[in-house]
């Protein structure tokens, strides 16, 4: 992938979480309050179910455990840690916690897709966290031990999702739109017994109730979440994980706007420090202009496994049954030698002498 590629693709990807940021002033502006259970539920399941409706495509063989694993961990799980933040922290407080989620992608990276660690990684993530910092605390931000350690899962299982996704890709002719739909369905499904037996149902639900229930479900999950898989099954994962940053962006300049929140020189100075960590882990992972990624490279520094025509070519695609990869060399080639006579047909006399 050639830098101007992977610039242009980052771009696109970016809107997911641009899209994620308004979550905190949605959730407390607009839903239930202390239901973070229905919320993930009903941000997740119906997005899901329209997508596998319009779609018609199911998982196959291995696919079954990858796409449960996976919707558990980017949807199920990570939707439910994200509101229990939301709702026990101040928004700012919410993205700062969760900005370790870079330097959990780093380790994994290095763990399970074999990916360098650089010294401009690590130079982004400490960059990235001290421009959150600046961007969304406050002095009158209060801590709170429940939706720290919230956060911090949060954090822990939106980075093994984008490592895993990264290390499995997607089986061969499923659309980035089923596999969303995939995600989406588990990661509802698994909440909603949870939901029902360990949440009460609100009395009632005013229309901005349902107005920032459906905000969270289309766009926040089944527009947002589509453009987020189809742009990580391209990039490497750590650049990924550095666009997340946008939602501490969005969500500080969605409390200048609507809540009346100050934005003085500091947060300005945040602003540019997460924008400029962006920019340092593009450089750090990406690819030489108009150079393209060689198959060797690491899913983590741009080899996007699944999508990659050139990694194909080399070692294989997904098997849309078995999940596995098909490599090139496993299919017989066709014989290039005389092709033998039918049984019972005249064999010609092997040549022995001058003519």
């Amino acid at each position: 992938m050639t830098r101007q590629s992977q610039v242009r693709i980052s771009f696109v990807t970016a809107l997911a979480p641009l899209v994620w940021g308004s979550t905190y002033l949605v959730t407390t502006e607009f839903l239930p309050p202390d239901r973070p259970l229905l919320a993930s539920t009903v941000r997740a399941l119906p997005a899901g179910l329209i997508l596998l409706l319009v779609t018609r495509v199911l998982p196959r063989g291995v696919w079954w455990l990858r796409a449960t694993v996976l919707g558990v961990l980017n949807i199920g799980a990570f939707f439910y840690f994200l509101f229990l933040a939301a709702y026990h922290l101040p928004g700012g407080v919410a993205a700062l916690v969760m900005a370790v989620q870079p330097m959990i992608v780093l380790v994994l990276g290095a763990l399970l897709l074999g990916a360098r660690i650089r010294l401009p990684h690590i130079g982004a993530c400490l960059l990235a966290a001290a421009g959150v910092a600046l961007l969304v605390l406050r002095p009158q931000a209060a801590l709170d031990g429940v939706g720290v350690l919230a956060g911090l899962l949060g954090a822990v299982c939106m980075a093994s999702g984008i490592v895993l996704t990264k290390r499995w890709g997607r089986p061969e002719g499923v659309s980035s739109v089923a596999f969303t739909g995939w995600q989406l369905t588990v990661g509802g499904l698994v909440l909603l017994p949870v939901t029902l037996l360990g949440e009460p149902l609100p009395d009632r639900l005013t229309w901005g109730n349902v107005g920032g229930f459906g905000y969270l479900s289309i766009i926040g999950a089944l527009l947002a979440y589509v453009v987020w898989f189809h742009g990580i099954a391209r990039l490497p994962a750590l650049t990924a994980s550095f666009l997340s940053f946008g939602s501490p962006l969005a969500a500080t300049v969605l409390g200048y706007l609507f809540m009346g929140q100050t934005l003085g020189p500091l947060q300005l100075l945040g602003a540019v420090g997460v924008i400029g960590a962006v920019v340092l882990a593009q450089r750090g992972a990406g690819a030489s202009p108009g150079t393209p990624r060689t198959p060797t490279a690491s899913a983590a520094e741009g080899g996007p496994h699944g999508d990659d025509d050139e990694y194909q070519h080399e070692h294989g695609r997904h098997d849309a049954v078995s999940g596995l990869r098909v490599h090139p060399s496993s299919v017989a080639a066709p014989p290039t030698g005389p092709t033998p006579s039918p049984p019972g047909s005249p064999q010609p006399h092997p040549h022995t002498g001058p003519p």
